[in-house]
């Protein structure tokens, strides 16, 4: 009966835009049955990705409106689902997409039984999720030369700018990797987090309140650390991850794929002047999608495997690369905001 209602919840995950695909083995069986009481999956079936108070899902689930609220209240803490509060209203619940979602929001659940079967399920799960994708990449700020002509929502400083609520959290792929010994020395308070987004994140104990010059200050340190950035896929950006190769789930699966540059959103690429390179291979470390390796003395780049993240291009002691944008017929098409970034994924993946 228990393991039933996972594969009704499992079903209705899969239902949203971001998907939650089956698999032979039933691994994302147990990470359900590893997150969400019986109880609490039952509940969740009743929720959709528009948010409503607490009332009316308890009307559609026929249980009690006190025990809803306290239910419903309970699975936004752990995580499981989404809540908005705003001064002088009562919350409003709906539903959490897995990924970007569930598993973000379970930074503070974490043990090594759901890390290893997160690490199984994330190909399965990013292959059906990233058919159109979630985040973007942008460069760090110093590869971009001031004569570019670069809009606002391709600019990090820009995107942190137009805010006006700021949350700093723990990067959950470097806290897992941690957790299981696979260190990193990258830092793992690293994920920034802006507007309702950020009201979510401190209510329920995930970051913590900073301003703008510390955010401003995590995005320097980006560069330094060799951070790829990549913010929500939408020109009003909800939050930006600072991402490492060796850590991230997205990171490592785009690398995978034979032309990582195709399974990303992003309007620039490098560019070698091979006149001028000295082939110290400086970019070479840097770069953590393989785009770059030594070729008799100067540097090959592989257009299909660059991101445009701009890492290789700040600690080029001759100045001899570049970003540049890419043809017009090349250029990601941007969503407004979230909610049409929903659209387009759910569309993609023929659910809408």
């Amino acid at each position: 009966m228990s393991l039933d209602i996972y594969r009704k919840l499992a079903q209705h995950l899969d239902d949203l835009p971001a998907g939650f695909p089956s698999t032979e083995s039933g691994v994302e069986l147990r990470i359900l049955r590893r997150l969400f009481s019986p109880e609490e999956a039952e509940l969740a079936l009743h929720l959709t990705l528009f948010p409503e108070e607490s009332e009316v899902i308890a009307s559609r689930a026929e249980i009690d409106p006190e025990e809803a609220a306290q239910r419903l209240e309970k699975m936004a803490k752990k995580g499981l689902i989404y809540s908005i509060q705003r001064e002088g209203m009562l919350p409003k619940y709906r539903a959490n997409q897995y990924i970007v979602g569930i598993w973000e929001f379970s930074v503070n659940n974490l043990d090594v039984d759901l890390i290893q079967d997160m690490d199984e399920y994330f190909p399965s799960l990013f292959h059906e999720a990233w058919k159109v994708p979630q985040l973007r990449t942008i460069p760090v700020g110093r590869s971009l030369n001031p004569q570019h002509e670069v809009l606002p929502y391709e600019q990090a400083e820009e995107l942190v700018r137009a805010q006006d609520k700021f949350v700093v959290a723990p990067c959950i792929c470097r806290r897992e990797h941690a957790m299981v010994e696979k260190v990193c020395d990258r830092p793992e308070e690293t994920c920034l987090v802006f507007g309702t987004a950020a009201d979510y994140y401190l209510r329920n104990g995930l970051g913590r309140l900073t301003d703008l010059e510390e955010t401003l200050e995590i995005l320097d340190l980006a560069e330094k650390a060799g951070f790829v950035l990549q913010p929500s896929n939408a020109k009003k950006a909800v939050n930006i991850c600072l991402c490492c190769g060796c850590c991230c789930q997205v990171l490592k699966n785009i690398k995978r794929h034979p032309k990582p540059a195709s399974m990303v959103s992003s309007p620039f690429v490098a560019a070698v002047n091979l006149d001028t390179c000295e082939g110290c291979g400086d970019c070479v470390d840097r770069c953590q999608m393989e785009a770059l390796e030594l070729d008799d003395k100067t540097v090959a780049l592989d257009v299909d495997r660059c991101i445009g993240c701009g890492l290789c291009i700040t600690t080029c002691p001759t100045e001899s690369l570049a970003m540049v944008r890419k043809p017009e017929s090349e250029q990601p098409e941007v969503p407004r905001n979230m909610i049409e970034a929903a659209m387009k994924l759910g569309q993609a993946r023929g659910k809408l």
